[in-house]
């Protein structure tokens, strides 16, 4: 059984480029706890918060429930769900769960495949980060599920699941926006080497995001990653939004974040296609968490 292919295709609910993680994280963090307790269940009861928070940090703007992929993972043949009366999961609601006792693990045959080779947990990992998440949240949320992977793991997808990166896309962003920070302007280097200036994808290259430069901004590390954590985006008029759900009291938080709100982008230098609207379109409305805060007086 190819275990690799299976991950890669877990049944989602999906239209038009809709993010559904929720089977995708459960997995990642059934695999986090094997690697420290292989003979170990996950109760319902007991994980539900800590799946909730992954679902709210990771998953779509809109509130969902960590119901859903406890019980709709089974038909994916990685998972099983018994209850205090025996095999068989009692539904996907959360009172019918907790009041069942229910309680989810890997299936035997995948936990007794992971003991037999110890790296098949690791490439399973990746192809569901990379598949689902964009690079820059892999780090965090490894630390998030308890996973620790080898980095010689990275490359070890299998043919099937792999979509080639075009490794131009870097140097194509940054040249368009001058080496600089679509939000803010940094434009550190070290001798002329740029330091901490990233190439992010608008609509996610797992999410068929192409690896153009209409579907790219320059960003700073720290402004990179809270645009794929939805705190921050890309309105009408090429403007910053800023989420509400962000908070932050500290002169830096209100200096480096909440004053973006409504400040135009930096860039592209003319003659650069700027970020196309469909793309902009799919990162509000699948990425971006909530309503964005209004514009801030210069």
């Amino acid at each position: 059984m190819d275990w690799l292919e299976r991950t890669a295709k877990l049944r989602q609910w999906t239209r038009s480029g809709t993010r559904a993680p929720h089977k995708p994280l459960l997995l990642l963090y059934a695999l986090g706890r094997f690697q420290q307790d292989a003979a170990g269940e996950l109760r319902y009861s007991a994980v539900e918060e800590d799946l909730q928070r992954l679902l709210t940090e990771y998953g779509p703007p809109n509130r969902t429930t960590p119901a859903y992929p406890f019980h709709h993972l089974v038909s994916d043949g990685v998972w099983e769900v018994r209850t205090d009366r025996g095999p068989g999961s009692p539904g996907s609601g959360v009172r019918e769960l907790r009041a069942a006792g229910a309680a989810g693990r890997l299936v035997p045959e995948l936990r007794a495949a992971l003991r037999r080779e110890p790296s098949l947990l690791g490439r399973m990992a990746r192809v569901l980060l990379d598949l689902h998440f964009p690079p820059s949240l892999h780090g965090d949320l490894c630390e998030a599920v308890g996973l620790e992977l080898e980095p010689a793991e990275a490359g070890q997808l299998s043919a099937a699941v792999r979509r080639r990166r075009d490794p131009r896309m870097r140097e194509l962003v940054l040249t368009a926006y001058e080496y600089r920070c679509a939000f803010c302007g940094y434009d550190g280097r070290i001798g002329t080497v740029p330091v901490g200036l990233e190439a992010a994808h608008v609509r996610w290259w797992a999410f068929d995001g192409p690896d153009d430069v209409d579907n790219g901004l320059c960003l700073c590390s720290l402004h990179h990653k809270l645009f794929d954590m939805g705190v921050l985006g890309v309105g009408e008029g090429y403007r910053i939004l800023v989420s509400q759900r962000f908070v932050g009291h500290s002169p830096a938080a209100r200096e480096h974040v909440i004053a973006l709100a409504g400040r135009p982008l930096t860039g592209p230098q003319p003659g650069a296609r700027p970020v196309a609207a469909i793309h902009r379109s799919w990162h509000t409305s699948q990425v971006f968490h909530g309503s964005p805060r209004p514009a801030t007086a210069a």
